[in-house]
Formats: C-alpha cells, sequence, structure tokens
C-alpha cells in the first residue's frame, strides 16, 4: 500500500517514526511537504501537485498540520479528499480543533468538562467578563495559538483588565479561563488512537510558568489514568470527530477538564513512556484503506 505523510518537516522525530513504522510492514512511504504542494481545479478532476509532478496513486494520507499552516493544509488534505483518498484526519476536524473557541463550544456541547470560558472581542464589559469566571486570577488566551503561545496568566484584577482591553484595542478575539490553582503547571497528555488511549503522561513545568507544555520547558512522566480520565479523553477524541489526536486535561476538583483537543500530537510521548504511538496510527490507516472514506459525523 502507498502512504503519504504529509509534513513539513520530514526530519522531525514523529514524521520518521511513521515512515519506519509503515516501512516495517511493507509499505511504500512517501512524505510530503504540504506547504510546497500547489493545486489544479477544473471540474471533476482535482489534482495535487509536488515538485512539479502529480501526486498519483496514493492510498492513504496521514496529515501532520502545523498549526500555523492550518488553512493551506487543510486545503491540500481536502484535495485528496475530493480524490476520494482516504485520510487519518479530515480536512474539516483539522480546521475544527485549531479553533479554540470552536472546540470548546462542541466540548461544551458533548457534556465534557472544561475550565468555565467567556469568549470576547469588541466587549467593554471586562468587569462582567471577569465575574462570569470568579474573578482574577484568570487565564486569557488568543483565540489562535499554539504550544503555550499567546496565553496570558491574569494574577491580578487590575491586570487582568490590563490585556483584556489591549486585546480590545487590537480587536483581537480572545478567551478568558477559570484558573484552577490546584492543577497550575500540570496537565495530562492522553493520545488517543481511533477512540482507543495508546499512552498518557503528565507534564509539569520546570519553574513558576503556569504552562505546562513541552515547548515551554516542561517536562514529561508516564502517568496511570483514571477510569474517569480515560472516558473523558474518548468522549473529547469523539466530540471533535478525531481519530488521532492528543487529548489535554487538567486535574481539578470537579474532576477531568479538558484544555485542548490537538489534531496533530507531537511524538514526545513515545520517549517519555516508551509506548509505540506510530505503530496504532499505521494499524488505523491500514484499516480504512480497507474500509474507505468516512463521513464526518460531528458537522460543525
Amino acid at each position: 500500500m502507498h502512504i503519504a505523510i504529509l509534513s513539513k518537516g520530514p526530519a522531525n522525530y514523529s514524521t520518521k517514526r511513521l515512515k519506519e513504522e509503515a516501512l516495517s510492514r511493507g509499505h511504500k512511504v512517501s512524505v510530503i511537504n504540504y506547504a510546497k504542494c500547489y493545486v489544479t481545479l477544473e471540474r471533476g478532476r482535482p489534482v495535487v501537485n509536488y515538485k512539479g509532478e502529480e501526486v498519483k496513486d496514493i492510498d492513504v494520507i496521514i496529515p501532520r498540520v502545523a498549526a500555523t499552516l492550518t488553512r493551506y493544509g487543510s486545503a491540500i488534505v481536502r484535495q485528496f479528499e475530493m480524490q476520494n483518498v482516504p485520510t487519518v484526519t479530515s480536512s474539516i476536524a483539522i480546521v475544527r480543533s485549531r479553533d479554540k473557541l470552536r472546540s470548546m463550544q462542541l466540548l461544551a456541547k458533548a457534556g465534557i468538562g472544561i475550565p468555565k470560558t467567556v469568549f470576547a472581542r469588541e466587549t467593554a464589559d471586562f468587569e462582567g467578563v471577569l465575574e462570569q469566571v470568579g474573578g482574577a486570577p484568570v487565564i486569557i488566551k488568543v483565540a489562535r495559538g499554539t504550544h503555550g503561545n499567546g496565553v496570558v496568566l491574569a494574577e491580578t484584577r487590575k491586570a487582568a483588565l490590563a490585556v483584556m482591553q489591549a486585546f480590545y484595542v487590537e480587536e483581537v478575539n480572545f478567551l478568558v479561563q477559570e484558573y484552577v490553582a490546584e492543577s497550575a503547571g500540570v496537565d495530562i497528555r492522553v493520545f488517543v488512537v481511533n477512540g482507543k488511549v495508546v499512552a498518557s503522561m503528565v507534564r509539569q513545568s520546570l519553574d513558576d510558568d503556569f504552562r505546562s507544555n513541552l515547548h515551554q520547558g516542561g517536562t514529561g512522566l508516564p502517568v496511570k489514568l483514571t477510569d474517569e480520565e480515560r472516558k473523558t479523553a474518548q468522549k473529547a477524541a469523539k466530540a471533535m470527530g478525531l481519530s488521532v489526536c492528543g487529548v489535554d486535561m487538567m486535574r481539578s476538583e470537579k474532576g477531568p477538564l479538558v484544555l485542548e483537543v490537538n489534531s496533530s500530537p507531537g511524538f514526545s510521548i513515545e520517549r517519555v513512556t516508551g509506548r509505540n504511538v506510530a505503530a496504532p496510527i499505521i494499524d488505523y490507516a491500514e484499516m480504512i484503506i480497507k474500509a474507505g472514506r468516512r463521513k464526518d459525523k460531528v458537522g460543525a
């Protein structure tokens, strides 16, 4: 079978691991830099071009789309979908996962625990926004961001008002979330493939940073999930329509609260836990080649 990994970084660990796993099973593998692809559109014949040639005879794609290239990367995935090429992650699910507000809306609708969140843009009712989430300290995020960037901890009312005022002036969409003190600087990453938890780790900041993301200098350790945490991760993946994802959650007095569902999770969890997460992804790719393209059931 011919598997195409859509990745901007062929030397990156996750891409290499997926390629290794697929090759070990006798599959043909192409690593395609989706940022360098271009599409040709005409009636009844969608085409993806790469390095001056039409990309053909692909049995399944595994998208690894960077957050900074969501719109372009998802468009390339959509072009393959128009050719009826099965994909491990659908284009609409990629776009959905990268919109923080859309994600929170879908998770809340599905009855999944999330931090209390207010979304705003041009409102000047900053005091009202603060009151909705229980007052300072609060977490303030830009609506689109990744690796912990665009996230601010406002420890006082004055600081929170100043940050919101700055976003208001710049006309930036932002989210304000309640601060969960008992989980500051700590969260859990759960890797889910085809509805099953394949690995999990706890991430801890190395200093006083409230963000535990490994890209911000955090450290990871294997962790055993509770039944509630496992079910929450599975439910979150389903709510987002993602067959491969990393679910980030924190432990609170109210139970697990989902922070984000990542449609292109890194594979550092392999090094932390010793679990092979590439294998179940290739298993899933093999399965959908046989089953054909699946309809996205979220519809939002």
